[in-house]
């Protein structure tokens, strides 16, 4: 039986300045007593076109793409964290652009994550993953695609890599992997249920759910939130009176304006009537049950290291943190199999914190193994 594998293609919209635009990278800054604004932001304010692809695939699995088109260089391939979605590359595309000549820009989302069809969501293993990788750049470019980097975040990292050492795109031309480590990944799964659990199941709105994010430190960065948590969560419909809800994060966010206690203790109030009412309300829960992947998650890190060392093609690690390096990565460092930086204050999700450094650091990376060149007048 035919099966097919659907791709998304959006065209990236070159970034807005001046009123109502945004600033590429950048954290958004208040002043005092001003309240953050957690309205979400459409991909249309980063994005130009999307467009439906089908290919064949013989396992029937779904996959969006979303596309940013640029002029000349390698094409960059970018691979999301496990939960994550295409939404989370949007700022760093915006910066990466404006930087450096790139051909396109591939953001592909594993299902089932941001608006993909899934046909078979529980198959979630590192080679399936990697072999679709090298499907999509088959269907798109045929038998000679052109110069392709890969760069992946957390899980997207891990694929990243067995991509490469499984040789499913020929044309390689380099890999970037950013904040995934097999020593601390490993050490991380004992209490990755725990974390899993101690999240909200659902969001009173899709502000709820972007302010839980910003507040709890998952993304530190209010523009990437705003624009990224879309394709974190999906809207369904919940009684209100339903014991889920008492898992929201309407209630579990930590105010940071000290003049908002008597606003906050109305809003609480008022949140426990609407409570009370039994009728059909819109809530926001999770896109992707993390938990119920548990048992792709040794093979996604086991070996990582080492099948990172063995890629033929530069290297480019980005960790949030020097103390996240083991002993493999550490001896290879030292050895210059790879180029390594640090990007301190951010978090896990480093190309969303800090989407102007990765860039820079991604651009120096490209240029100096001359990948491409930097744009015209652009100051490094």
């Amino acid at each position: 039986m035919e099966k097919q594998l659907h791709l998304n293609l959006l065209a990236s919209r070159p970034p807005m300045a001046g009123p109502g635009g945004f600033q590429s990278g950048s954290k958004i800054k208040m002043g005092p007593g001003r309240k953050k604004d957690f309205t979400p932001l459409l991909w249309s304010q980063y994005f130009e076109t999307m467009e439906d692809v089908e290919v064949e695939n013989e396992n029937g699995k779904d996959i969006s793409f979303p596309k940013s088109l640029g002029s000349l260089g390698p094409v960059l391939l970018l691979l999301h964290g496990g939960g994550h979605s295409a939404l989370s590359w949007a700022v760093f595309t915006v910066g990466i652009i404006t930087t450096v000549d790139t051909e396109e820009i591939l953001k592909l989302v594993f299902k089932p994550a941001g608006d993909t069809k899934v046909k078979n969501p529980e198959d979630l293993s590192a080679d399936t993953m990697a072999k679709d990788v090298g499907k999509v750049v088959e269907v798109l470019y045929g038998e000679n695609p052109p110069p392709i980097l890969i760069i992946g975040h957390s899980m997207g990292g891990a694929i990243a890599v067995h991509t490469a050492t499984a040789n499913y795109v020929p044309s390689l031309l380099g890999l970037c992997v950013i904040d995934v480590v097999e020593g601390t990944a490993m050490d991380a799964l004992n209490s990755m249920q725990n974390f899993l659990r101690s999240r909200p199941k659902t969001f009173k709105s899709l502000e709820n759910a972007i302010e839980w994010s910003v507040k709890s430190g998952q993304i530190r960065n209010i523009e990437s939130a705003r624009v990224s948590m879309g394709g974190q969560v999906k809207k369904c419909e919940e009684s209100s009176s339903s014991p889920s809800l008492s898992n929201s994060a309407g209630e579990g966010i930590i105010e940071e304006e000290e003049d908002e206690d008597v606003e906050e203790e109305s809003s609480k109030k008022k949140m426990r009537e609407d409570d009370q009412e039994v009728k059909k309300e819109s809530v926001f829960t999770w896109r992707v049950e993390l938990s119920k992947t548990e048992k792709y998650w040794d093979g996604w890190f086991r070996g990582l290291s080492a099948l990172f060392l063995s890629c033929p093609v530069p290297k480019l690690l980005l960790l949030a943190g020097v103390d996240r390096l083991d002993k493999d990565l550490t001896i290879g460092q030292m050895q210059g199999k790879f180029q390594m930086q640090v990007l301190p204050q951010c978090g896990h999700a480093v190309h969303e914190d800090a989407p102007e450094k990765v860039a820079d650091a991604l651009a120096t990376f490209m240029v100096r193994h001359k990948f491409t060149e930097f744009k015209a007048g652009y100051m490094w």
